[in-house]
């Protein structure tokens, strides 16, 4: 059984909650992020209802499952009014008596509106059920249509970002670095990028609770955003950071959020994208290559087969950000930042 159905099944089944982690089962990670199919915090106690919000749920489901469950209804309703139709076998001229083809058919024919004229209904009852059918139709269709244009016109960035944030040395301080790139050819006005820690810190109560830490950016507004950008912050000492090391940030649970929006040029709405790093995803001590080039004829050239590559950056001195192995780190290594023991998280 998949993680996914897991969590799931404990939906319906609550397990047994308990106030401290267990000691012996790895913790999985909280990700704001939630990996497809995968939930990183089961939720008791909720009503979760599919028909209570069932247009958010036509829009947000995979295009396969989206069709199946349209062909699905479709063929359930036709199903429906043929029965319905064969009650009384002879309303329907030239429809067989008994045979299930022809009605479903004709009532196929009905909810499109179709009328090829072979089949039509005579009798009192199967005019009702045909106006009806008619009043299902021309509603199923309505409904059909705005669902699939909705999901057709969702707004969507297409923002391509780096598959790792690098923290390295640059212009003689400790930077963290994220790379963006613009997928369409369209661009993008006015945009706007934010980066945040979220990471769990010790109250004085002995509690953990999670904590939204604005991280600033050294430029976070760009009038054009086309082709690429790098969203860039210093390790300073005001910095939410500062003296952050890997360990550390495996302790606090920390992530870091980068959001993008701005208004789309062709289609003039608002556009956002969003990507998360945990500390798996950081990397120290590298920068990103270099993707611009030239080519032979002068054209200006962004190769974006290196646009997740990194390399050996600068080495900063000892004092200045230590780069601690997870295994050697103790989990206090960044003071004030980092609990002494493990409170219990608060709701």
């Amino acid at each position: 059984m998949s993680y996914h159905h897991r969590v799931r099944r404990r939906r319906i089944q609550p397990p047994e909650i308990r106030d401290r982690p267990p000691a012996d089962v790895p913790l999985h990670r909280v990700h704001l992020f939630e990996r497809k199919g995968e939930e990183s915090v089961l939720r008791v106690g909720l009503e979760e209802n599919w028909f209570n919000d069932i247009y958010h749920q036509a829009l947000t489901i995979e295009w396969p499952a989206f069709i199946a469950w349209s062909l699905g209804l479709y063929l359930l309703t036709n199903v429906v009014f043929a029965l319905l139709y064969m009650l009384e076998p002879s309303g329907v001229t030239k429809a067989r008596p008994g045979d299930f083809g022809d009605f479903f058919f004709f009532s196929v024919q009905t909810m499109a509106t179709v009328g090829y004229g072979v089949m039509s209904p005579v009798s009192r009852y199967s005019n009702l059920v045909m106006t009806a059918e008619t009043f299902f139709g021309m509603m199923f269709t309505a409904v059909a249509t705005g669902l699939v244009f909705a999901r057709f016109s969702r707004p969507n960035a297409r923002v391509l970002f780096s598959d790792v944030a690098v923290i390295s040395r640059q212009d003689d301080k400790m930077t963290l670095s994220v790379r963006l790139a613009n997928r369409r050819r369209s661009q993008i006005l006015a945009a706007d990028v934010e980066a945040t820690l979220v990471h769990l810190v010790p109250t004085s109560e002995g509690k953990l609770v999670r904590r939204y830490d604005s991280l600033k950016l050294v430029r976070q507004h760009s009038p054009v955003f086309a082709l690429t950008f790098i969203a860039e912050h210093v390790l300073d000492e005001t910095s939410p950071l500062y003296g952050a090391t890997r360990a550390s940030l495996v302790a606090e649970e920390a992530e870091i959020i980068i959001t993008v929006t701005g208004l789309d040029n062709i289609t003039s709405q608002t556009v956002h994208a969003s990507a998360a790093y945990g500390p798996e995803n950081i990397v120290w001590n590298q920068r990103f290559a270099d993707i611009i080039g030239y080519t032979d004829d002068g054209y200006r050239v962004i190769d974006y087969r290196r646009f997740h590559t990194t390399e050996p950056g600068e080495q900063p001195p000892p004092d200045v950000i230590p780069e601690v192995p997870v295994a050697a780190a103790a989990p206090a290594e960044r003071g004030a930042h980092a609990p002494h023991h493990q409170p219990k998280p608060a709701a």
